[in-house]
């Protein structure tokens, strides 16, 4: 009989450790704690722990009909829902510009300027509400203010509904999908069903679940400065932000000049005329952030770099050092979608 030597032992404890590894579940796994200066691109940790970090992954988009979206797409894109047949939804929020128009203030019909920059509306079915103030609770609800709004579509419901009854492909489609037909209710629900299914799944969502070549070693710095600064207490969750109210200019006020604000400045107040929601709005999601300058729902940061300063200052009371802006700008480019809609 042969006889077993400790080295053997040792040899076959540690193989079977490893092989316990490879079956547990991620998870399960503690993390491999992160080497280096934070600041300076630490290696990336063995495996992306999802569930402990303060971003989510995106959820699978919605299932819904192809025909039901392609109603909703052909109404987002169809100016017809304009008094004049000149804007549509696509025009203020454009699926090949970050979901925005890149306009401090979007232009409505007869060239009106509106009042407040146009937030993207990619993945704007996980926001907890709609615009800026936060006054629509839904999607559906959304829809009217544009389409009510005089300086941006400047419609009603009684000048839009018999358009689309005479079209044949409406009348067609809403036919086959909803059985009262063309209503404000059938409307809404296709054109929010479209949105919801706006999508953008990133590099960072693969890094998140476990893809650890998904994000350049700059990138994953970015985040750990990102997270060490503090961003996520109001940038977090599936979509990096859109799920909470918070005050723009927690430590300090982000207006140049007070003396020219606007009404639409106050934000939350002009709902509720509460003195402590002036100047709150609803956090915008950080996802496709890249894409959609210019910034904050004035307009009033015309890059990245300034918009990230302008938070270190106004949000946390800090002077972000150069390098730490650099990185945190890098990680947010890895929030913008692989899939465009």
């Amino acid at each position: 009989m042969r006889k077993t030597t400790p080295l053997a032992v040792l040899i076959a404890l540690l193989l079977a450790a490893a092989l316990l590894w490879e079956l547990l579940p991620r998870g399960a796994r503690a993390p491999e704690p992160a080497s280096g200066d934070p600041s300076k691109g630490a290696s990336l940790p063995v495996a992306a722990q999802a569930d402990s970090e303060p971003l989510q992954p995106l959820p699978a988009p919605p299932q819904l009909s192809e025909e039901k979206l392609r109603l909703g797409r052909q109404l987002f894109h169809d100016p017809i829902l304009s008094r004049d047949g000149s804007v549509s939804c696509a025009s203020c929020h454009d699926l090949k510009r970050g979901g925005v128009d890149q306009l401090p203030r979007s232009r409505g019909i007869l060239g009106a300027e509106g009042n407040i920059n146009a937030p993207t509306v990619l993945n704007a079915g996980l926001n907890f509400r709609q615009f800026w103030d936060g006054r629509a609770p839904t999607l559906e609800a959304q829809v009217d203010g544009p389409i009510h709004n005089p300086v941006e579509m400047g419609s009603q419901w009684s000048e839009i509904l018999p358009r689309l009854q005479v079209n044949p492909v409406y009348s067609t489609a809403f036919a086959r999908l909803y059985p009262q037909g063309i209503t404000p209710d059938s409307v809404r629900d296709a054109i929010a069903s479209f949105e919801r299914s706006l999508l953008t799944p990133s590099r960072f969502d693969r890094w998140l679940l476990g893809d650890t070549l998904a994000l350049s070693p700059d990138e994953v710095a970015g985040y750990r400065l990102f997270k060490k600064h503090g961003c996520p207490a109001c940038h977090q969750g599936r979509n990096v932000g859109g799920n909470l109210f918070q005050r723009f200019g927690v430590m300090r006020s982000p207006f140049r000049d007070e003396a020219t604000l606007r009404k639409v400045d106050f934000g939350r107040y002009n709902l509720t005329g509460r003195e402590e929601d002036k100047f709150v709005f609803k956090v915008p999601t950080l996802r496709n952030v890249e894409l959609t300058p210019p910034y904050f729902h004035d307009g009033s940061a015309a890059t990245l770099d300034e918009a990230v300063r302008t938070m270190g200052l106004a949000q946390l009371g800090v002077a972000l050092p150069q390098e730490d802006v650099a990185l945190i700008v890098k990680f947010l480019k890895s929030l913008t979608g692989e899939k465009q809609p």
